[in-house]
């Protein structure tokens, strides 16, 4: 048995990477928008899903024409993109603004808007796709240049080009979302918003735009994610995003939700774990626990650590003044 663990334990921890990265890039934009108005945005979930939409769509009708897969890949993360985030812009001023405006101040009101809009769009996404194709469970279209795969340590990894595509641009959204916030006039404007909105409107801050581009941001991370999730993944339906959606939100609690770092680190460690156990348990148990009860034993772990760290892996602990 130990022989059997240690041969799949290269390729155990290269596809818990792959799942890590797709959960944090979702985590980012949930943790984005909790950082400035506390809000947990599960909506964000259909966000991500419209994004994988666009890409699969993108493929479908542009890859009889663009030769090159890379440049085919490119096109279907800027619209999956633009189209991401204009919809996280219209949901943020037509669901979120009015009960902000309204001075709601009970936080279930926001939260139950934001489970209805959730609902809203995957029977939007819904419609539109049975009314055009006639049916909602779309296949992404392969590529040959995407399909690419390589054989690392002697063979006891598989990996795919576009996995690397993925965990690449995973970095590079960390590292550029990272220094927007820290060293850009709008990354002082975003946290200033966050830190106390009235102060910050008080010295010249415009908190409505400022609130909408911070969604225009989260949204438009979810729909890259998105477009990438599709292009690793293959099948995409409306109903998609929900699952990755709640894991990508425990994530960034895990990680520590309002911290961009954290919410990296959050969804490597919810990746692994459920790699993990998916892959270990059965052989563990001797086939008692099957790979279905991975979410149990990994969810089961992260209440733990959220026991002993409530404030999460990179979180701080706020101490409100009375």
């Amino acid at each position: 048995m130990l022989e059997q663990i240690l041969a799949l334990l290269p390729q155990v921890i290269f596809d818990g990477l792959i799942l890590g990265f797709v959960y944090a890039m979702v985590a980012l934009g949930y943790t984005m928008v909790y950082g400035v108005l506390e809000l947990i945005n599960f909506a964000h979930s259909e966000i991500f899903m419209i994004g994988a939409v666009v890409g699969v769509e993108v493929f479908r009708y542009l890859a009889p024409h663009v030769g090159n897969g890379f440049l085919l890949l490119l096109l279907a993360l800027i619209l999956g993109g633009v189209v991401a985030g204009i919809t996280a812009i219209l949901v943020e001023r037509f669901a979120y603004r009015p009960l902000r405006k309204r001075g709601t101040t009970n936080r279930l009101v926001p939260l139950i808007t934001a489970i209805g809009v959730s609902f809203i769009l995957q029977d939007l996404v819904r419609l539109i796709e049975g009314l055009w194709h006639n049916e909602f469970f779309l296949r992404m279209r392969t590529v040959e240049d995407l399909e690419g795969s390589v054989s690392l340590l002697g063979g006891a990894i598989f990996a795919q080009t576009k996995s690397f595509i993925l965990m690449g641009v995973s970095i590079l959204m960390l590292v550029g979302l990272t220094y927007l916030v820290n060293r850009t006039k709008l990354g002082v404007a975003i946290r200033a918003v966050a830190q106390d909105l009235p102060t910050a409107s008080l010295m010249g801050i415009d908190p409505d735009r400022i609130i909408s581009r911070t969604f225009l941001i989260g949204g438009s991370l979810g729909g890259v994610a998105g477009v990438l999730f599709a292009l690793q993944y293959t099948t995409i339906t409306p109903y998609v995003g929900f699952l990755p959606g709640i894991k990508a939100f425990t994530a960034a609690v895990l990680g520590g939700i309002g911290n961009i770092p954290g919410a990296m680190l959050g969804g490597l460690v919810l990746g692994q774990l459920e790699n993990f156990f998916g892959t270990y348990l059965p052989i563990l148990t001797n086939g008692n626990f099957g790979t279905e009860y991975k979410d149990v034993v990994a969810f089961l772990i992260l209440i733990f650590i959220l026991l002993v760290r409530p404030q999460g892996l990179l979180g701080q602990v706020v101490k409100e003044k009375v």
